[in-house]
């Protein structure tokens, strides 16, 4: 494994500017495709040239591409799918290719601190895609962040400020909330990310509340649907997979779950009249993906978080709303989390809750000790390969829907950029 490592650095360089293919999933470009959802195929009966089946003719169901895949995946790249990784510092060292030559994980997630500049922020995205190249990985890397506008803004000071959720909902606009949607995609796209953590679907529904307030559209479940799934809209519309959160609501939260578990005392119908009205009308638009929060709600689950609920989400979620994209977990390392439950233990039960990605953004040794106890369920019987399989697949199928590819990004024109959401901008503010 260090030689696999140390051979790739030597090379990363030349491998950066050369790669030109997909580490076994995609094309050549991150844009969502019809075309790329598995399944059967019809046989080309009444093509001219060709002559029909005979009536007693059996016809043959085309083998589904992934799960050929999937038979040839080793069990440290399935279970590596089922996490998104942090990393420390603005250059890949060795524990970041660690995670990728030897853990085989699905994708990372930077922040801040890993951002200085979009050559750099480009740079190290490509270093992350030619090594995943380079490892012979089962599939393209997720390449994520949390890029909202607002004060949740990841990106270098370069790029134009773009507004919070409020002060666009307070303009109302759904078409300024679709235009937003796609300055984003084109902005994180442009450095090489293609998934974003946004938007936020939650209702501003408690002045209290610590960690939401401006991140939200406002107070209403109509108006942040609709500007909501117009964001999600444009972002998908930039060949960006969009996250929305934080299922099932963290608008009426008086607790930050950064520092701690929030509880809402909610029932199940009085959720339905508000905080699940946008994530059931996102489900409606074929949301791609869903971060579920750390919020317990003891009247759904007296025992477990959203995060790690069954009841929330298989019953809820998967069930009664009938959602059947990926789930992703908010980030393990939060406190909600980490103060009530060793991390490892936490990320099966999300896992046999039905969460198909856990999210570790912090701490290399936080992110191998998830890996490994995820791999030693498995092994011991108490996470079922079934119940893993189930979310590779859908992982699988979302990075061949967006034809991820471990393709170098090219330089991006961050003024042009600013210049079109400057733009945007004035286009819907009122001029005073």
């Amino acid at each position: 494994m260090r030689e696999m490592r140390l051979s790739f650095m030597a090379a990363v360089a030349a491998a950066a500017i050369a790669l030109t293919g997909c580490a076994g999933l995609g094309g050549a470009k991150n844009t969502p495709s019809e075309g790329a959802q598995t399944g059967s195929a019809g046989n080309n009966a009444g093509t001219p040239g060709t002559s029909a089946p005979s009536p007693s003719a059996t016809p043959t169901a085309k083998p589904d591409p992934l799960k050929l895949k999937m038979q040839q995946m080793s069990l440290d790249e399935k279970i590596g799918q089922l996490v998104i990784v942090g990393l420390e510092g603005k250059e890949a060292d060795n524990q970041t290719l660690d995670m990728i030559f030897k853990h085989k994980v699905g994708g990372f997630i930077l922040f801040k601190d890993n951002i200085a500049s979009a050559d750099q922020t480009s740079k190290l995205l490509n270093t992350l895609k030619a090594a995943n190249a380079s490892a012979n990985a089962a599939a393209p890397l997720w390449l994520s962040v949390d890029q909202e506008g607002g004060r949740v803004n990841r990106l270098p000071a370069a790029f134009a400020a773009i507004p919070t959720n409020r002060a666009i909902g307070q303009i109302g606009k759904t078409e300024l909330s679709a235009e937003i949607g796609a300055r984003l995609a084109e902005e994180v796209s442009g450095l090489g990310f293609n998934m974003n953590y946004a938007p936020v679907l939650d209702v501003d529904s408690n002045p209290k509340n610590p960690v939401i307030g401006d991140r939200s559209f406002g107070p209403s479940a109509d108006l942040v649907s609709r500007l909501g799934i117009a964001t999600m809209q444009g972002i998908r519309s930039g060949g960006v997979v969009p996250v929305v959160k934080h299922f099932p609501g963290h608008g009426d939260t008086s607790v930050d779950s950064h520092r701690a578990l929030p509880v809402v005392n909610k029932s199940k119908e009085e959720l339905k009249k508000l905080e699940l009205v946008p994530f059931a009308r996102a489900i409606q638009d074929k949301a791609e993906a869903v971060m579920v929060a750390h919020i317990l709600l003891p009247k759904l689950d007296e025992s477990y978080p959203a995060s790690l609920s069954k009841g929330v989400i298989t019953d809820l979620l998967r069930g009664e709303l009938g959602y059947d994209g990926v789930v992703i977990t908010d980030d393990m390392t939060m406190g909600a989390v980490l103060q009530n439950y060793a991390i490892g233990e936490a990320a099966v039960r999300a896992v046999q809750a039905g969460a198909d990605i856990v999210l570790v953004a912090h701490d290399n040794e936080k992110e191998t000790e998830v890996l490994r106890t995820l791999k030693k369920n498995v092994e011991d019987g108490k996470l079922s390969m079934s119940r893993v399989d189930e979310s590779v697949y859908r992982i699988l199928k979302l990075k061949q829907a967006y034809k991820l590819a471990d393709k170098p990004a090219e330089r991006l024109d961050v003024e042009a950029v600013s210049r079109r959401i400057k733009e945007t901008l004035q286009k819907y503010t009122p001029q005073k």
